[in-house]
C-alpha cells in the first residue's frame, strides 16, 4: 500500500474530560505493534517467503488477536458501569414511551370530540379524516371582516369560534372601527364544552382578505365570502348546506355578495341588491324558514358597504335584516 504522511503535526492536544475513554484496542495485549514491513506484506500480498519470516512479528489486525482484545475488554471492570448505564437508559425509554403513550389517548380524545366539527367517513365517500387545524385569517381594518363576529353570535350555543386578534408591523393603527370589532369579539366567552375552532386574526396591510387553513402549505383562500363557505363546512351540522336541497341557491347567494363587495360605483352595488332581494324571493332569510351562511354573507357584506342606505333596500331586504340582526347581534 501506499505510505501515508502524517497531516497533522505532534501538538500537545488537551481532550475534554467530558467524554468516556475508551481502551486502545489497534494494539495487541502484551505484545508491540507489528513492524512496518510486516504491515506491507500482509497488505499488498507479498511472496510466501517474506510471509514466512513475518511470523514471529505479530500484526495487530490478526482477526483472533482482535477477538481476544474484545473478550479482554468485556471482562474489565469497567463492564459492570456500562452495563449500569444501559440499564438506566433503557428505564428512561421505557418512562418516555408510556408518556407518549398517554398523550396519544388524550389527543384520541380530543380528535372525537372534534369530530362533529368533520365529515365523517360514511358522508364524504371514504376520504381519510384529519384533525382541523387552526387557522389564520390576514385582514384589512378597511375591510373588517364582520362574518366572524356574525358567525360567532349565531353559534353562541352550537358551535365557538375563538378569536384572537394581532396587529401586524406594516399597520400603525387600526382606526376604531377595527377596535370596537375587536372588543365585541371579547365580549363573547367561549364555551369549551362545545366544538371549537380557534381563528387568528392579523391586521394587515393587504389588499384582500385571505385565510390560511393549513400550517405546513401556504394556501391562502382569499374573500371574506369563500371564508364563510370554509366556516361553513367545518361548523354545526345545522348550518352546513352541501345536502341541503337549497345548496346551489346559497351558493348562488354567496356568489352574489363576492361581486357585492367588488362593485366600484354606487349603480353596481344597488344592482347587486337588487339580484338579492330576487333571491329571498319573500322568504323569512336566503336559506328557507331557517338562518343559513348565506344570510350571514349577505348581513356581513351589507355592513362592509356604507354606500348602501336604507333607501337602497327593498321593504322585504329591511324586514330580512330586522330578523338577522336579532341573530347575529351587529
Amino acid at each position: 500500500m501506499y505510505e501515508l504522511k502524517t497531516l497533522l503535526p505532534q501538538f500537545d492536544i488537551k481532550l475534554p474530560t467530558c467524554m468516556y475513554e475508551l481502551r486502545n484496542v489497534s494494539l495487541s495485549a502484551g505484545s508491540a505493534p507489528c513492524p512496518q514491513k510486516a504491515r506491507e506484506i500482509q497488505c499488498n500480498g507479498a511472496a510466501k517467503s517474506e510471509r514466512n519470516n513475518s511470523k514471529s512479528a505479530t500484526c495487530a489486525l490478526d482477526l483472533d488477536i482482535l477477538g481476544q482484545q474484545i473478550q479482554h475488554l468485556l471482562k474489565n471492570e469497567d463492564t459492570a458501569a456500562i452495563l449500569q448505564r444501559q440499564e438506566k437508559v433503557l428505564k428512561q425509554l421505557e418512562e418516555l414511551k408510556a408518556q407518549l403513550g398517554l398523550m396519544r389517548e388524550n389527543l384520541g380524545v380530543k380528535v372525537c370530540e372534534k369530530s362533529v366539527q368533520q365529515t365523517t367517513a360514511s358522508n364524504n365517500g371514504g376520504l381519510k379524516e384529519v384533525p382541523l387545524h387552526d387557522v389564520v385569517v390576514n385582514g384589512h381594518p378597511n375591510f373588517i371582516p364582520y362574518a366572524l363576529l356574525a358567525l360567532k353570535n349565531a353559534w353562541r350555543d352550537l358551535f365557538t369560534i375563538d378569536v384572537k386578534t394581532f396587529t401586524h408591523s406594516t399597520m400603525a393603527d387600526i382606526g376604531p372601527a377595527a377596535r370596537e370589532f375587536e372588543a365585541n369579539l371579547a365580549k363573547i366567552a367561549v364555551n369549551e364544552a362545545l366544538p371549537k375552532i380557534k381563528v387568528t386574526l392579523i391586521w394587515k396591510n393587504c389588499e384582500h382578505t385571505e385565510m390560511i387553513s393549513s400550517p405546513t402549505m401556504y394556501v391562502p383562500i382569499y374573500g371574506e365570502v369563500n371564508i364563510i363557505r370554509y366556516l361553513g363546512r367545518v361548523g354545526p351540522p345545522e348550518y352546513r348546506y352541501e345536502n341541503s336541497p337549497l345548496c346551489n341557491e346559497i351558493d348562488a347567494v354567496l356568489d352574489i355578495c363576492y361581486q357585492l363587495l367588488r362593485c366600484s360605483t354606487h349603480k353596481s352595488q344597488v344592482a347587486m341588491v337588487r339580484l338579492l332581494d330576487k333571491r329571498l324571493n319573500d322568504q323569512q332569510y336566503f336559506g328557507g324558514n331557517q338562518m343559513s351562511v348565506a344570510d350571514i354573507g349577505v348581513y356581513s357584506s351589507l355592513i362592509r358597504m356604507p354606500a348602501i342606505k336604507d333607501k337602497d333596500l327593498t321593504p322585504a331586504l329591511l324586514a330580512w335584516r330586522k330578523r338577522a340582526k336579532l341573530i347575529t347581534q351587529i
